[in-house]
C-alpha cells in the first residue's frame, strides 16, 4: 500500500551520480498504524495515526482503544487486491528511489493580503495622477446589480488552503530512520503533518 503519513522536516541538496545537484525535502514518514477499515459504496477506506499527542478527547479514546491519541489521523482509498487490518503497521518499505508520489499538505498562512499578492494584479501606474493608489483593486465593474458577484477577486486571508503537488520524484529513501528525499518543494511549514500517496505518473512523463 503506497500511501502513508509524513511529517515536513526540511530542504536539503542531493548531489547525483553525474554531479547535477537536486533540492529535496526530507519527509519523516510513518510508522502509521491502521485504526479502522470502512467500507463505504463498494469502496474500502482505511483510516490512519501517526505520531503521539497527549490530550485525547474521551471519544477518541474510545474509538481508538488507547489512552494517547495519534497527532495527526486521515483516510485513504484502500487499492484493489490489498488487505489490511486494525492494528497493522505501515511503513515506507513500499517506496523506492524514483517511484512518483502525490503529496497532500495544508499551505503557509499568509494573514489578510491585497489583491496584488493574493491575485497577481500588476497595480496601478506610478504616474499621471495615481495618489496612494498603486495596490488598490480598481473598478470591479458595473453597480448595476447592487452587488458585488461571488468570486470577484479581492483582498482577504490568503494561505491556511490544503494543497495538492503532483508527481513528485522519490530521490531517496532511508529505511533506518523512516525518511524520505522528495524531489522539490511541498505545502506547509516545518513540522507540518502530510499525506503521501504513491501514483503513476502522467502519460507525458513516462
Amino acid at each position: 500500500m503506497k500511501a502513508i503519513i509524513g511529517k515536513k522536516l526540511e530542504m536539503t541538496q542531493v548531489f547525483r551520480e553525474d554531479g547535477t545537484v537536486v533540492p529535496v525535502t526530507l519527509i519523516q514518514t510513518g510508522p502509521c498504524t491502521v485504526i479502522e477499515v470502512r467500507e463505504h459504496e463498494a469502496k474500502k477506506k482505511v483510516v490512519v495515526g501517526f505520531g503521539t499527542k497527549k490530550h485525547v478527547a474521551k471519544p477518541q479514546k474510545v474509538a481508538w482503544g488507547k489512552e494517547d491519541g495519534y497527532a495527526f489521523v486521515c483516510e485513504f482509498i484502500l487499492p484493489e487486491g490489498v488487505e489490511v487490518k486494525a492494528g497493522d503497521t505501515i511503513t515506507i518499505e513500499d517506496f523506492i528511489q524514483g517511484d512518483l508520489i502525490n503529496v497532500i499538505g495544508q499551505s503557509k498562512g499568509k494573514g489578510f493580503q491585497g489583491v496584488v499578492k493574493r491575485h497577481g494584479f500588476h497595480g496601478s501606474p506610478k504616474t499621471h495622477g495615481h495618489k496612494d493608489q498603486l495596490r488598490m483593486p480598481g473598478s470591479i465593474g458595473s453597480g448595476g446589480v447592487q452587488r458585488v458577484f461571488k468570486g470577484v477577486r479581492m483582498a482577504g486571508r490568503m494561505g491556511g488552503d490544503q494543497v495538492t503537488v503532483k508527481n513528485l520524484e522519490i530521490v531517496e529513501v532511508n529505511a533506518k530512520d523512516n525518511v524520505l528525499a522528495v524531489k522539490g518543494a511541498i505545502p506547509g511549514a516545518r513540522g507540518a503533518y502530510i499525506q503521501l500517496i504513491g501514483t503513476q505518473g502522467n502519460v507525458w512523463q513516462k
